[in-house]
């Protein structure tokens, strides 16, 4: 048997269904805000952190092997020029004299250099090491202020997750009802709409979107249910207030007339 096509008036009803729970949805993920997007923020600035402390501490590792190299090589310039100064007291000339004192003033230099090398090391020792201190310092913070976001968000979730999924079920049954081409159109409205309201009563006279006049033929084509009208101003569909539950119809007082007295007319 085939499946009976939805009528306007359902399609209409479905849509402002849809409507209603899609701006429900929305106010759920309003609660919790932009607490996804700053828990994602913090985890990737704390992975920053961590990269830079493992860089830091190489860095640190890689100087105190330097300065462990200098010392030994003060220590082996030391050994020669001991070596040396026993080699100077066995020359036989002048020559091999001078060339030994050469190597002598050559291993000073070296260990002038090696000192002076070990030196600048321990300063960029001391202040890696301050930054290695003020950075875990400022990682602990982070990862606190992340552990608070984290219990707030899943408190939030908590809360609504449930209503959201209930409602997420609603809104895939009240679309199965709409056709395609229409659900891509309600789609395109909503995500242009800054209040993600494509739906809108009308409310006044007036557009519920947009908040424009509405001619008093058009209210009635919307009324009618009879075809899918759009606000020539917003682009939203419009559909009969009568579809909102707790929609109450103003009804204008009547206002009492106005008495007309009439002069008698004065006879000459």
């Amino acid at each position: 048997m085939a499946k009976k096509e939805a009528t306007v008036e359902e399609r209409l009803k479905a849509l402002y269904e849809l409507q209603v729970i899609d701006s429900t949805i929305d106010k759920i993920r309003t609660i919790r805000g932009e607490l996804p997007l700053e828990v994602q923020d913090l985890e990737d600035e704390i992975a920053g952190l961590e990269i830079r402390l493992e860089n830091l501490n190489q860095e640190i590792e890689d100087l105190e092997t330097e300065i462990s190299n200098q010392k030994n090589g003060i220590t082996d310039a030391n050994n020669l020029i001991k070596k040396y100064e026993e080699q100077q007291n066995k020359v036989r000339n002048n020559r091999e004299f001078d060339a030994i004192t050469k190597e002598i003033e050559f291993q000073k230099l070296e260990i002038e250099l090696a000192e002076k090398k070990i030196r600048e090391g321990g300063f960029q020792l001391a202040s890696k090491q301050e930054k290695i201190g003020e950075s875990k310092e400022y990682l602990d913070g982070r990862k606190l202020d992340l552990e608070n976001k984290k219990n707030e968000l899943d408190e939030i979730t908590s809360e609504t997750q449930s209503d959201e999924e209930g409602l997420l079920k609603k809104s895939e049954k009240a679309s199965k009802v709409i056709e395609e081409r229409l659900l891509t159109a309600y789609t395109r409205i909503r995500s242009n709409a800054r209040n993600g309201l494509a739906v809108v009563t009308i409310q006044r006279d007036s557009c519920g979107g947009c908040f424009n006049k509405i001619p008093p033929q058009r209210q009635l084509d919307i009324k009618m249910h009879k075809k899918i009208l759009v606000c020539e101003h917003c682009g939203r569909i419009l559909v009969d207030s009568a579809f909102d539950p707790n929609y109450v119809e103003d009804v204008e007082e009547e206002k009492p007339k106005r008495r007309v007295t009439r002069k008698k007319k004065v006879e000459a």
